[in-house]
């Protein structure tokens, strides 16, 4: 039997503000266990939870962004839990009205050696305070409760069950985590759970148009390990179902160590959590002068951006689509460009996608971490263009460049000039070459006058070996032809 797989997410985005959602205690991460919790957080009697405003303006930010509706007016509720970590017996969430509803994502991927785009449809997204968290190592066999996370401000974004692969449900989270990061409403950073993903999976026949039962795998933490999780999960069901079994509804988690999703609970569905408006908090009200504000102080989007790459740089979809992966990575390249002119934007986002992101990852850095600044990668660009160097001499200059680590913004004419990378460009130095290799190489000429062309390959070698690399190739290639032609 062939089988299709139905891949949703959930991903939980830590917001940017200093504070909680609704106390003033500080978000500050690795601070001592219980030191950031607040009697709002700790749900002391009498208490009463205050909206933190810059929640709120993060949420129509995102909104904004993928073009969904901001409700007039949302709610907030109660979901009734009890987990140790949750020191109210309830997280306060929003359930029937959301502040973010709908909207799209639209991303490229790989498939079969192509890259594909695709766009999945938003269900919602909704504000929420995040629990505390359980802590079981060094507590002598006994569990501690750290509440320092407690009532910390999430974004939840939920996407529609559309995506149909690993692939595609790695590719959709990360031009999620891009775009809230440009945004400034997350961090992205995943190692402290900043950024969160639950991976909701279910297979059923190709072309049965009922879903099959889901099971949710939670708080992936990285991309590679929801990769392995979903093709895991996804063997396990097809295998269970082929062997006569079924798939319960289930929440699991993925054990790295092992390679393998382990039940955790048994799956709740909503009215399990007997959802009910907080009496504590009034509706949030939304207006249309609140949110033009905040589109008033929106950065340029990456949509936007790829076009404008595309229109104004003459770059492929390819690139502007690779160069505007991160806001880092965008806005470095236009820093290159502003300082080595458009004429040279196509060889800029060449050595970007190239040398520079090749190098970044060896390293294990990230871009704004980069010893080689946009004015400096400029300045060797400009003297590949003006024939100073060659392309090959510029990967070396580059590479020192990267180790000098030096602020220097004349770089690369240090670098050029110390290891004599010059490119010999004088026409009668060039001739005297030429004439040299014409006289040495008589079957290559005979054969390049004959009608076989690629016999000036030859002969151009042979210029560069008796020039140590420094003859410039595009004039030797021109004099050999004058010169064979005569």
């Amino acid at each position: 039997m062939q089988w299709e797989v139905v891949i949703g997410l959930e991903n939980h985005v830590q917001l940017t503000t200093q504070s909680k959602i609704f106390s003033g205690s500080s978000i500050r991460f690795g601070a001592e266990p219980n030191t950031q919790a607040s009697p709002v957080d700790l749900a002391l009697p009498g208490v009463l939870p205050v909206l933190n405003r810059g929640a709120v303006e993060r949420a129509i930010r995102f909104g904004l962004a993928v073009g969904g509706k901001i409700a007039p007016q949302s709610v907030f509720a109660r979901k009734n839990y009890f987990y140790p970590d949750l020191p109210k017996g309830y997280q306060i969430s929003q359930f029937e009205d959301p502040v973010v509803q709908g909207g799209t994502l639209s991303f490229a991927y790989e498939k079969d050696g192509k890259l594909e785009t695709k766009t999945v449809n938003l269900t919602r997204a909704h504000l929420e305070e995040d629990a505390g968290k359980s802590l079981h190592e060094d507590y002598a066999g006994m569990s501690g409760i750290d509440l320092n996370r407690a009532g910390t401000p999430l974004l939840e974004i939920v996407s529609e069950p559309e995506m149909r692969s690993a692939a595609e449900a790695v590719a959709y989270a990360k031009a999620m985590h891009s775009l809230v990061v440009w945004l400034g409403v997350c961090d992205g950073n995943m190692q402290e759970g900043s950024f969160r993903c639950d991976v909701n999976v279910s297979v059923r026949p190709v072309g049965q148009k009922e879903f099959g039962t889901r099971c949710e795998i939670k708080n992936l933490n990285s991309f590679r390990f929801m990769e392995e999780a979903i093709h895991y999960e996804v063997r396990r069901q097809i295998e269970l179902i082929e062997d006569g079994g079924r798939v319960v509804q289930a929440t699991r988690l993925w054990d790295p160590d092992r390679k393998e999703t382990r039940s955790m609970r048994t799956k709740e569905d909503a009215q399990d959590y007997r959802y009910f408006p907080d009496p504590d908090l009034p509706p949030l009200v939304i207006g249309q002068d609140w949110i033009e504000r905040v589109k008033a102080d929106m950065p340029e989007l990456p949509g936007a951006l790829r076009a404008r790459f595309t229109g104004e740089y003459g770059l492929p979809d390819y690139d502007s689509l690779v160069l505007t992966s991160s806001k880092a990575m965008a806005t470095y390249f236009e820093a290159v460009v502003a300082a080595a002119g458009k004429e040279n934007a196509k060889a800029a986002a060449n050595w970007m996608m190239g040398d520079v992101s090749s190098t970044l990852n060896r390293e294990g850095v990230e871009l704004d971490q980069s010893p080689v600044s946009a004015a400096q990668l400029a300045l060797l660009l400009k003297r590949i263009a003006d024939g100073t160097i060659s392309n090959k001499a510029g990967k070396e200059v580059f590479a020192a460049m990267w180790e000098a680590k030096s602020d220097d913004a004349g770089l690369a004419d240090t670098v050029i000039e110390q290891k004599g990378l010059k490119q010999i460009s004088d026409t009668g130095a060039l001739e005297a070459i030429v004439d040299e290799v014409l006289a040495a190489n008589a079957k290559s000429v005979e054969q390049y006058r004959a009608g076989k062309e690629a016999a000036i390959n030859a002969l151009i070698g042979q210029a560069m070996k008796a020039s140590k690399g420094k003859a410039n190739p595009a004039q030797v290639t021109e004099l050999l032809k004058k010169k064979l032609a005569g």
